[in-house]
């Protein structure tokens, strides 16, 4: 059975960085096509980042220059590096796992951007 736990969600102020972290189990990782997403209050959920399998990337323009997905293969990990946070990046960010077009997903961590 896959699963994936993120941490690395919290408070942080406007301007500032976090980085979120995805551990995955029960997949062959290097395989796997790893993305993050995100969902604010009453909006849908979004795709934030993606990384393939030979490590290319794909960013929403919304954060683009901002944040930064990356993985490692050895920890069966990916992250999401984030800075010059505002209050529009506030929601609950899910990592997801794309395998032959099928999505397995994390719980969520809270990202809270405070001014």
């Amino acid at each position: 059975q896959v699963q994936l736990v993120e941490s690395g969600g919290g408070l942080v102020q406007a301007g500032g960085s976090l980085r979120l972290s995805c551990a995955v189990s029960g997949s062959i990782f290097s395989r796997d096509i790893m993305a993050w997403y995100r969902q604010a209050p009453g909006k849908q959920r979004e795709l934030v980042a993606s990384v393939t399998t030979g490590r290319s990337t794909n960013y929403a323009d919304s954060v683009k220059g901002r944040f930064t997905i990356s993985r490692d293969n050895a920890k069966n990990t990916i992250y999401l590096h984030m800075n010059s946070l505002t209050s529009e990046d506030t929601a609950v960010y899910y990592c997801a796992r794309n395998f032959r077009g099928s999505l397995t997903w994390g719980q969520g961590t809270q990202v809270t951007v405070f001014s």
